[in-house]
């Protein structure tokens, strides 16, 4: 089973990019930051973490208000470096453990956090500010994979001090009863104290951070008691992103070993890491097997039902590209182009050759079967000119005659735009 070795806090102002980017290491006003760091990765090459858990917030770099959630996990296979404005910094990707990151979906689900998932998006400096002082990257990918989670704590209202401990609680659930063997530590990021925006601007309480880091320690508790406002009149109202530090702290135990400690407020930031180890024996296998199947009972029997292919984290992953294609249609231009060349834009599209042999055919149960989800055949189906009903005829294997025999009314219908009747 995994286990979950330890955990790390550490700021993410891209301040910390920024001095490495730049060479600052050695520089008097920069190096502080640099050598807290120096703990931290020699506990990595000692423990050697095959995931880490990044808790993180986006800076509306790759989430927009049009679709905000209180907590997003990705479950993608890489993540890119974000474009923030000013061109992406000059790293590469890293890899997610997507496997690892549907199971931990499945199982927040199923204890009740309605967790959303992300595919095909850049990290910001949420993740890789911290990340690029924490280990060396070649140039070509990372020594370790991650397994990120999004916080929307821009947006009011967000979750609770209690809600994010809380879901750390779940989450230590989550990863000790991942079946494969590998070692987890969970790095929360963020903070501390300041504010960046109207006339408080520049707001820094280090007497606060110092207790928020005792606390967080001892007694984290006594910080789940506090509100977002409590958070925001002490740290400052960017400084209150610290409660993601309690999901990390939620999942570990009630004492923990603190192995390094570090603080700095150079400019507009307090700058804080640390390193918890966890002192909690690790889920039992027979608790972990029981976890799993509660994990599997919503859909047990399903898949026994023929014809039948509840669509599955593994199953949205497996169609993919044919999903995003498909998608697409939706946008008048994409849906010109496909009509006017659809051998053309299919060439284009980054889908495999049997991906475009099942579109080119209108291979209906085909896609089905490949990982495609009904409602985006409906939407090819429309463009083509191929009515809802002829799809569901082909599901069956019959004729649209046949299959009419079965319903009480033989009407023909799509999703398509209503046309001129005259």
């Amino acid at each position: 089973m995994a286990t979950l070795i330890g955990a790390i806090a550490s700021s993410h102002t891209p301040t910390i990019g920024f001095a490495l980017d730049a060479r600052k290491q050695d520089d008097p006003a920069w190096k502080p930051i640099f050598d807290a760091y120096i703990p931290i990765r020699a506990w990595l090459e000692d423990k050697r973490p095959d995931v880490l858990l990044m808790i993180y917030n986006d800076h509306i770099t790759s989430f927009f208000f049009d679709h905000y959630s209180a907590f997003c996990l990705g479950v993608d296979e890489s993540y890119p470096v974000a474009d923030e404005g000013g061109g992406a910094r000059p790293m590469p990707a890293i890899g997610g453990h997507a496997a690892l990151s549907r199971h931990i979906v499945q199982s927040l689900m199923t204890d009740e956090f309605d967790m959303s998932t992300f595919r095909n998006k850049g990290l910001d400096h949420g993740i890789f500010s911290p990340l690029s002082v924490l280990m060396d990257n070649d140039g070509q990918g990372w020594p370790t994979k991650i397994v990120p989670l999004q916080v929307g704590v821009l947006q009011f209202p967000i979750p609770s001090t209690l809600r994010c401990y809380k879901l750390g609680q779940a989450l230590r659930r989550a990863i000790e009863s991942y079946p494969e063997d590998m070692k987890v530590a969970i790095v929360a990021t963020g903070g501390l104290s300041h504010q960046v925006h109207g006339e408080r601007c520049g707001f820094n309480n280090t007497p606060w951070d110092e207790e928020f880091l005792d606390l967080l320690e001892k007694d984290p508790v006594a910080l789940t008691r506090l509100t977002h406002a409590d958070y925001a009149r002490l740290g400052g109202m960017e400084g209150s992103e610290v409660i993601m530090w309690l999901v990390m702290r939620g999942a570990l135990s009630a004492r923990v070993r603190k192995v390094h400690q570090s603080y700095y407020l150079p400019s507009m930031c307090a700058i804080a890491t640390a390193i918890y180890e966890n002192e909690a024996r690790t889920m039992p296998q027979r608790d972990a097997v029981q976890h799993r199947t509660r994990m599997e009972e919503q859909l047990a029997g399903a898949e026994e039902l023929e014809g039948t292919y509840p669509y599955t984290q593994e199953r949205s992953a497996q169609g993919w590209r044919v999903n995003r294609f498909l998608h697409r249609l939706v946008d008048p231009g994409h849906r010109a182009r496909f009509l006017a060349d659809e051998a053309g834009e299919l060439a284009a599209a980054d889908l495999s050759e049997g991906e475009r042999d099942l579109i080119r055919r209108r291979d209906w149960r085909g896609l089905i079967h490949h990982g495609a989800i009904f409602f985006l055949l409906e939407k090819l189906g429309a463009v083509s000119g191929v009515s809802n009903l002829h799809i569901y005829a082909a599901m069956r294997g019959e004729t649209l005659e046949d299959f009419q025999k079965t319903r009480n009314q033989q009407v023909i219908y799509s999703v398509a735009a209503p046309v001129d009747q005259d």
